[in-house]
């Protein structure tokens, strides 16, 4: 008996050896799963946010060129360029991949800019009002996913993205308060350019 008892320890050892080292690789393969997820959510937020309020900047820059000293527009616009500040601190630091597309955001929000301002002020506020509903709306999005994502993991991207928000917002409202719906051809001009907001969110997201 005391020859088998012997004999079955060391197998008992060795199965709850294998047993933890099984439950440290699980452990370890988990860890690194969450890194590369989380790795890939930062390089997808930070790419798109950063085309976006670069295409932001280029679309007052253009309204700018048009309207001249508007201080309304002027506002703004000084409010895009601090978004813009802070994501292009944070793709690097993040080793995000930037848009491969940066000059067409950037040619296409000043086009957009330039062509909303000639309809006038109120021209220029509905592009504002369309761009910005669909921009805070998207900022919500990702908030949401971050916060379903260990939120207090995100906190400084966190903090930005609702500033982003509100700003984006708050742009939203000024366009209406300033007569955007006056504007020749409000609903179809909203609707175009929301459409081409989203499909540029898509695109950026991938490319």
């Amino acid at each position: 008996m005391d020859c088998v008892a012997n004999r079955v320890k060391p197998l008992a050892r060795q199965h709850i050896r294998a047993a933890l080292l099984s439950s440290i690789r699980g452990l370890s393969d988990d860890a690194a799963s969450r890194r590369r997820r989380r790795r890939l959510l930062y390089d997808r937020i930070l790419r798109v946010d950063h085309a976006g309020e670069l295409g932001a900047d280029r679309i007052y820059a253009g309204q700018m060129r048009v309207l001249g000293r508007d201080p309304v527009v002027q506002h703004m616009w000084e409010q895009e360029k601090e978004h813009l500040r802070a994501f292009e601190r944070l793709v690097p630091q993040h080793r995000a991949r930037p848009s491969a597309l940066r000059p067409l955001w950037d040619s296409a929000g000043f086009a957009l800019g330039f062509a909303s301002a000639l309809l006038g002020q109120r021209g220029a506020m509905a592009c504002t009002v369309a761009v910005e509903s669909v921009i805070a709306e998207h900022y919500d999005n990702q908030i949401r996913e971050l916060l379903a994502d260990a939120g207090e993991d995100h906190a400084e991207l966190l903090d930005l993205l609702r500033r982003c928000r509100d700003d984006e917002q708050g742009h939203h409202d000024t366009g209406l308060e300033h007569g955007a719906e006056g504007a020749p051809l409000y609903g179809l001009l909203t609707a175009a350019v929301k459409a081409g907001c989203r499909g540029a969110i898509w695109v950026a997201e991938r490319i």
